[in-house]
């Protein structure tokens, strides 16, 4: 598997609210922006949750 070093976790939060289909639905919080969103499935859990990572912006060395 290849990982990159560069990239940075984050803090998720998931609430499922049910399980149909066998498969979860609920709500994601990315608690470092404080950002919600709902997902249909865990295919779209983990797809949420990896674009978040993806967008999230480089950080800046300070000094």
């Amino acid at each position: 598997m290849n990982v990159s070093k560069d990239k940075k976790g984050g803090t998720f939060v998931v609430h499922i609210d049910y399980c149909e289909n066998s498969t979860w639905q609920g709500e994601v919080l990315w608690a470092d922006r404080n950002e919600r969103k709902k997902f249909r499935s865990t295919l779209e859990l983990l797809k949420l949750i990896d674009s978040a990572l993806e967008d999230e912006p480089p950080e800046v060395p300070v000094g």
